[in-house]
């Protein structure tokens, strides 16, 4: 089967299914200009597969917004730096249970059903290339280079989104939902230790998920900060664009070997995770915060085969300084002088560090305003998460928030708390969209619930117009 014979059977596939019906909901006016019914911030796979489910359940007065050009939205030609997908190749995600727009048959439409059977792992080119064919089949209603700057509160359930960028059609949106669908980084700030940050100039270090011009490192020696997956991605990476040493530092004594998400994709605690209670839900997340996501074999095994790869096991970092221009660590196993550092400490969840939500950020409850752990499972970094609905609605600290709050949605990674493995994971998406996409619909409805009522009572279309007539007389 061929693209074309492909895109032929998607549209077939949706017309069987009734898509694009009329919208149900009514249409509201405004003075400063268009309300859209729900405006989803983030068009990578996350924001895609929403925009699908509203699409789907006859809301089609959506946008999406994202701040990077077309084709580049998300990680995965910017800082991801895997060969591959770390998720099993089986796993279907937005397709939302369409077989022909899973990306196994968009591979096959490319490379037939031995091409399938030959993939161990998805290419990460080879996602961003499936979610460009995605948006583009579906025709999905996404503007680029828009920035989200500010989320204002406003009348009648209004939402004000200030923007800029060069896609911007004006300095202002206005929508009744927004659904944040910011990714990784989009619950906080990508966490840099004041060891470093406070220490060191900027333009010897980086994090992880900043672009790194490896091609001015060549010959140089580079240290990373980690022990997770992305720190043996950005070692091969280095390597490969000509690093002459990448040390990897870890401060356990041995690298994490298990991996909690592959038991979770087997034991429905993915589709079923919002039906614990608030401490099981804790006690979940703070036993997957024990353990770093830890690199695939084959990410490991191809980092160690370099030559300049070294790793340095129970080896923090207890200092950093300057000397000669070059950054020095010191780690229990002696100092080391490099030429750059690469960070891959994670990041921080906290509504507190978004400045597009500094008009509401006092309101929003955290956990640590909702549950009270046990000295043995409490976390900080959890802790802070926001504390959402089953389906990803922001709740309010307070009473005076609830109005401001009503409306806005979280579907980024630091929803991990509430609703477990959702936003954050390509394999939680498949079961996620669908609660997001329900909790906005009923806002919506329960936002217009007088006027629909009120419709629903006056309706007097008549439908039975047949009359009967008598034929005959009976016996």
């Amino acid at each position: 089967m061929s693209l074309e014979s492909l895109n032929q059977r998607v549209a077939q596939d949706l017309a069987f299914l009734a898509y694009g019906g009329a919208d149900w909901i009514r249409p509201r006016e405004h003075a400063e200009g268009h309300i859209y019914d729900v405006v989803i911030v983030g068009g990578g796979q996350s924001g895609l597969g929403a925009a699908f489910g509203f699409l789907r359940e006859r809301i089609s007065n959506i946008l999406v917004i994202d701040e990077n050009a077309a084709g580049l939205e998300g990680p995965w030609e910017t800082y991801a730096r895997m060969v591959t997908l770390r998720t099993p190749k089986h796993l279907t995600s937005i397709d939302l249970g369409i077989p022909s727009l899973t990306f196994r048959s968009w591979w096959e439409a490319k490379a037939g059903s031995e091409g399938w059977a030959e993939v161990d792992k998805i290419p990460r080119s080879e996602w961003m290339n499936y979610l460009r064919w995605y948006r583009q089949v579906l025709n999905l209603p996404v503007l680029n280079e828009v920035k989200l700057t500010l989320i204002e509160p406003a009348d009648e359930g209004i939402h004000r989104l200030h923007i800029s960028g060069a896609g911007a059609p004006s300095n202002e949106l206005l929508a009744r939902k927004v659904v944040l669908a910011t990714g990784i980084q989009g619950g906080g700030e990508w966490h840099v230790p004041p060891l470093i940050a406070e220490k060191l100039s900027k333009h010897l270090y980086a994090h992880t998920s900043e672009i790194i011009d490896f091609e001015q490192l060549k010959g140089k020696r580079i240290a990373i900060l980690g022990g997770g997956a992305s720190a043996f991605d950005n070692a091969n990476h280095a390597l490969a664009a000509g690093v002459s040493e990448a040390h990897v530092f870890v401060r356990r004594e041995q690298l994490p070997s298990v991996n909690p998400i592959r038991q979770m994709e087997q034991s429905g605690m993915i589709e079923r995770f919002h039906v614990l209670s608030d401490e099981d839900k804790y006690a979940a997340i703070s036993h997957f915060f024990k353990y770093n996501q830890p690199p695939t074999n084959d990410t490991f095994n191809r980092a160690a085969a370099w030559s300049g790869f070294q790793l340095h096991l129970q080896a923090p970092w207890l200092d950093v300084e300057m000397k000669d221009g070059k950054p020095v660590v010191t780690t229990p196993q002696g100092r080391f002088s490099f030429d750059f550092l690469v960070i891959s400490t994670g990041m921080v969840s906290d509504p507190a560090l978004r400045p597009e939500l500094r008009m509401v950020e006092a309101h929003i409850a955290r956990w640590a305003d909702r549950y009270e752990a046990p000295t043995e499972q409490r976390n900080d970094l959890l802790d802070a998460h926001p504390y959402l609905s089953p389906g990803f609605a922001l709740t309010s600290r307070d009473e005076e928030g609830e109005h401001k709050l009503r409306g806005l949605f979280v579907f980024n990674y630091s929803a991990l708390a509430s609703c477990g493995l959702s936003a954050s994971a390509i394999s939680g998406t498949r079961n996620a969209v669908p609660k997001l996409v329900s909790a906005v619909a009923d806002q919506l409805f329960l936002d217009d619930r007088e006027q629909i009522m009120q419709q629903f009572f006056e309706y007097n279309e008549q439908e039975f117009t047949a009359t009967w007539t008598k034929s005959g007389v009976g016996i």
